[in-house]
């Protein structure tokens, strides 16, 4: 597999969508079932995915829309549920991705926020290919255009993520410094050191969620919920992709590290209790979308990707306490 990372996008496809590295679908590992969510959370919930692709195509123009992605609109669930403001939002037109009805969908802050992180780590995946020659974007004949595609991204989402107090050159940077330390890992590396770069990302983007909110007191639990975050996506992305690269001899952390899906496992559910209780730290205004996302829908995750069951159509964030989360 190629260096994973939340917020970024996943298989590569053709045409642009190939170079942005964009599937046919809106990708995550965060992918709630409605009956899970309930109509008031539902709604809630598409009004954040629909923010975050407009605020990308009124910030960056259409083309970037293609990032728009399950995992990132995580950070706009969480700045909006620990602020005190009310939720804004704005009329959207038709979207075939909403069977053609209208919306009112999140706008504002939380939203850009989402849209510039996930600019800027897809620029940065979509060099890295440019650079080593591979994927769609390292493509003879492609690599010019994705060039510069990922130069402006990187510029476009630095300059509105600046605008916000966020210090894009940290998720940058952690998603450069991937391949090599993917380079430098063989039998008995750690495996929690190849996770380290995509943990130190998404660390950062929660973490800024408690500024934009205006709860700094939230910030250092809200950043270790994000870096247990990058932890779990990367491991199960490991796990998924196991059997294709051991078929096709691509890199797999697993593989490079000798380690057994069974210590994958094992990390994965201690980051999950983990996030519990660090989000428990964190002083929400609405926490029922947040916990539905960090604590149900993820262990569903954890679940499927080891193969044991799926959606039970049910979610205790549905009926419980809106500003509390719990740590039991």
């Amino acid at each position: 597999m190629a260096a994973s990372h939340p917020l970024v996008p996943g298989q590569a496809v053709g045409g642009i969508a190939g170079i942005a590295q964009v599937g046919g679908n809106v990708f995550g590992i965060i992918r709630p079932c409605r009956h899970r969510l309930g109509s008031g959370l539902a709604a809630a919930w598409q009004a954040h995915l629909c923010g975050m692709c407009l605020a990308l195509r009124d910030d960056h123009g259409q083309a970037a829309r293609l990032v728009t992605n399950y995992d990132g609109v995580v950070v706009s669930v969480l700045a909006e549920a620990q602020s005190a403001a009310e939720p804004k939002r704005r009329p959207a037109g038709r979207c075939v991705l909403r069977r053609t009805r209208r919306a009112e969908v999140a706008a504002g802050n939380s939203a850009r926020l989402s849209a510039a992180v996930s600019l800027v780590l897809a620029a940065a995946k979509v060099r890295d290919h440019v650079a080593d020659g591979d994927g769609v974007a390292g493509r003879h004949g492609i690599r010019t255009a994705a060039g510069r595609l990922a130069r402006r991204w990187a510029r476009q989402g630095a300059e509105i993520g600046g605008k916000l107090g966020l210090d894009t050159a940290v998720l940058a940077n952690a998603i450069d410094r991937q391949a090599s330390v993917e380079a430098a890992a063989g039998a008995g590396t750690a495996l929690l050191a190849i996770t380290e770069p995509t943990e130190t990302a998404t660390a950062a983007a929660f973490g800024h969620t408690a500024v934009l909110a205006g709860r700094p007191g939230n910030r250092a639990a809200v950043t270790e919920a994000g870096r247990l975050f990058g932890r779990v996506a990367h491991l199960l992305d490991a796990v998924q992709d196991l059997a294709a690269d051991t078929a096709s001899g691509a890199w797999n952390p697993l593989v490079a590290t000798g380690t057994d899906v069974s210590e994958a496992h094992r990390l994965c559910l201690n980051a999950l209790l983990s996030i519990r209780l660090a989000l428990a730290e964190v002083d929400f205004t609405d926490a029922r979308l947040v916990r539905l996302l960090l604590d149900d829908e993820l262990r569903r995750s954890v679940r499927a990707t080891f193969g044991h069951g799926a959606c039970t159509h049910k979610s205790q964030a549905v009926s419980s306490n809106p500003g509390h989360f719990s740590a039991c």
